[in-house]
């Protein structure tokens, strides 16, 4: 058996010892199963026992888990309740963590690194957060919320920063091209919101229990466009992933409500069940220890990047922090806020590819964005105690239009 095949093999093992790890310690401490697979991953990787090697099939997995973690953050957001004041707020927390971010950046990698590391520090996982959420029954609570909209800017905005300063292109065509793609999401969403859905929901009504599944293939199809978009613009494909969950919301929306459920539980359980795990597992497994190991100074960045996420992005989310929140709540939101991966992931690899900055570097990001998912959701909802409501008398898995 080869390494890609032992692979293929290992990678559904540990996603079914993640949730029971998880389970067995919880009477102990709740620890989000996200901290299990990445930690599996390293274990099985490279970088200790060596029993899974990258290679172009869990790759692309990875990647279609990584897009339908966006998806479902995009598609767990109600851009109606957040506009106006909580998106202007955390936007406005977003631009003050790129520029504390880019400060730090220029201090240890002048050039177009700082705006890497920037980028980097301004982010928030919510495609992350949105599951810890959900499993606390914090959802539909205000301080839910207002993780749910600092997490949607530090989820979009970066992306939009990596498409303008990141790319390949000059800066103003690089941003022409975004505007395109903006124009032509823009028009999705438009028809969306236009087109009559009648028959459509009776087709997906229809086929909800037969092997037509057409719901769950219209949403696929909806990804792969949106995320093909991206790609044939040279715009990084979560933006078209994070777009395609806003498009379906809207479509779901004047869905009857069982309907909607069934759609989501499906998606949710293609998603969490196979190909999520894939990601978070496999991000582990490509985790660069050795650079880490082989420089001292990459070695000392992991903390102050992990103390950066925490000072910047926890600073800046107590702009949107709802009112009468508490020290205690106040602490949880940085925490949570300051919980970033996916991004770091993706921007990282761009900085690498583009030699804006090294692999020690790079793999000094990535562990603090690991170390903030194993520590942060962790430590904040430990702060948030007996405030979180009861699993199974809250908004657990409440439908979209219910957030």
């Amino acid at each position: 058996m080869t390494a890609g095949d032992l692979g293929l093999v290992l990678i559904p093992l540990l996603a079914v010892a993640a949730p029971l790890l998880a389970r067995g310690i919880r009477p102990l401490v709740r620890v989000p199963i996200i901290v299990f697979e990445l930690v599996l991953g390293i274990l099985v990787g490279p970088a200790v026992l060596g029993w899974v090697q990258p290679g172009p099939v869990l790759d692309k997995l990875s990647d279609f888990g990584l897009a339908l973690l966006f998806f479902i953050a995009g598609s767990e957001i109600d851009f109606r309740a957040v506009a106006g004041r909580p998106l202007a707020r955390a936007s406005l927390g977003w631009v003050l963590s790129v520029v504390l971010g880019v400060g730090l950046g220029f201090a240890v990698a002048p050039g177009e690194g700082m705006v890497v590391i920037g980028i980097a520090l301004s982010s928030t996982a919510l495609g992350t957060l949105m599951p810890i959420l959900r499993d606390a029954g914090e959802l539909g609570t205000p301080f839910g919320k207002a993780i749910t909209v600092i997490g949607a800017a530090g989820e979009f905005l970066p992306l939009i920063a990596i498409s303008i300063f990141l790319s390949t292109r000059t800066t103003p065509v690089a941003t022409a091209v975004l505007l395109t793609f903006v124009v032509l999401a823009g028009a999705a969403v438009l028809l969306a919101r236009r087109m009559p859905h009648g028959r459509l929901h009776a087709f997906v009504r229809a086929t909800l229990h037969t092997s037509d599944q057409f719901g769950v293939r219209f949403v696929l199809l909806l990804i792969a466009a949106l995320v093909g978009l991206s790609v044939m613009l040279d715009l990084d494909m979560l933006l078209g992933a994070f777009v395609a969950g806003a498009v379906w919301r809207i479509i779901m929306a004047r869905a009857p409500k069982k309907d909607a459920e069934e759609i989501e539980s499906k998606v949710e359980a293609i998603a969490f069940g196979f190909l999520v795990p894939v990601f978070f597992l496999y991000t582990g497994v490509n985790f660069d220890l050795s650079a880490l190991v082989a420089s001292p100074a990459a070695l000392a960045l992991v903390p102050l990047f992990l103390v950066a996420l925490l000072l910047i992005r926890g600073s800046a989310a107590q702009l949107s922090a709802p009112a009468g929140l508490g020290r205690r709540d106040r602490m949880a939101l940085g925490l949570l806020a300051a919980t970033g991966l996916p991004i770091i992931v993706a921007v990282t690899a761009i900085g690498v590819d583009h030699r804006m900055i090294d692999s020690g570097t790079a793999a000094a990001l990535v562990a603090a964005g690991m170390l903030s998912v194993l520590l942060f959701p962790l430590l904040g909802m430990l702060l948030r105690g007996d405030r979180a409501p009861i699993v199974g008398r809250a908004a657990v898995g409440a439908p979209q239009g219910e957030l």
